[in-house]
């Protein structure tokens, strides 16, 4: 999910923590840590620099 402002990613973040916590689903990437954008991605947009991506995968 990607989101733009603190209030927004502190509600992503706590939601997939519970996921995570319960068993449904596992943090991919590096432990729960939100994925920002490169400088160069910046330099060509620079809406793009308050977005942060995290993502979590839904266990079988």
């Amino acid at each position: 999910m990607i989101t733009f402002h603190s209030l927004e990613d502190r509600i992503v973040k706590n939601v997939f923590a519970s996921f995570v916590s319960q068993g449904s689903c596992d943090y991919l990437g590096k432990g729960g840590q939100s994925i920002a954008p490169s400088e160069a991605e910046v330099a060509r947009n620079p809406r793009s620099r308050s977005a942060k991506l995290r993502v979590v995968e839904k266990k079988r």
